[in-house]
């Protein structure tokens, strides 16, 4: 796989097109590794020029933020800050709500002012200029339901990037009856993914999944890694692990074009 570095890139006079900021859970997790994966296949596919930042790339900072320690998310974040503006970056993707929201909404105060997009949005505007196509392949005539990433959905209004490309799968996609503005939190935002439960009949990503679940779906989309964990985890909570599956759109799009 084809992904250089900042460092690589200045070393060569280069400056890519855009960052991918691959974010902690892309970089560390099993399962948000596979997202990454997927993503760079479709930028190689696509003959994107861009880079990562690699081992200089440290937390967004989102969930210290979330958590209250704002002394924490400032070191981390100003930390980020001098390192993008050393390498003069103007342009950032990432496949994480938490770190786009981060990124977009919380780092200009600090002296951080970037073009910030989504996965989703950035392959959207991919497919809109004939970089990348998309055929239903394995997925046509699936039923597909998209859970809302709260950082991408209610915190950003982005509801429609998602689907569209959902839609050039050739399958057919179900709302759950929570869906865009009324979307249900998959229960791991504000720093929720890293403590115990509280006291409660129902875990909310049980309670999430079950929506899911209602809408009959064979696959169930996401589009960030925290929820993707959280869903999953309800899939196997409600033991449907052999008739569901649960894909970030990148995944979606890498599976139907063979990458």
């Amino acid at each position: 796989m084809n992904v250089p570095t900042m460092a690589e890139m200045t070393a060569q006079g280069k400056q890519p097109d855009v960052l991918f900021w691959v974010g902690c859970a892309g970089s560390f997790d099993d399962r948000a590794k596979k997202i990454t994966k997927a993503f760079v296949k479709i930028l190689n596919k696509a003959n994107v020029e861009f880079a990562v930042l690699g081992t200089e790339e440290s937390c967004s900072g989102d969930p210290a933020k979330r958590a209250g320690n704002e002394f924490l998310f400032q070191m981390q974040a100003m930390t980020n800050i001098e390192v993008l503006n050393a390498y003069e970056v103007k342009k950032i993707v990432t496949a994480c709500p938490h770190c786009f929201n981060t990124l977009k909404n919380e780092y200009p105060q600090l002296g951080g002012k970037y073009e910030v997009y989504h996965h989703t949005e950035f392959l959207k505007s991919l497919l809109d200029e004939g970089k990348i196509t998309i055929e239903g392949g394995k997925f046509k005539g699936k039923r597909i339901t998209f859970h809302d990433p709260c950082y991408l959905g209610r915190a950003n209004d982005i509801y429609e990037a998602p689907r569209s490309l959902i839609e050039k799968l050739e399958v057919e996609l179900v709302e759950m009856k929570r869906c865009k503005t009324d979307g249900l939190c998959c229960g791991a935002g504000g720093a929720q993914m890293f403590k115990d439960a509280e006291k409660g009949e129902k875990e909310i990503y049980v309670e999430r999944t079950e929506e899911a679940l209602e809408t009959k779906p064979n696959i169930i989309a996401t589009g960030c890694p925290f929820c993707n964990t959280m869903i999953t985890d309800g899939i196997k909570a409600t033991n449907q692990e052999d008739s569901v599956q649960v894909l970030d759109i990148a995944e979606l799009i890498a599976n139907a074009e063979d990458l």
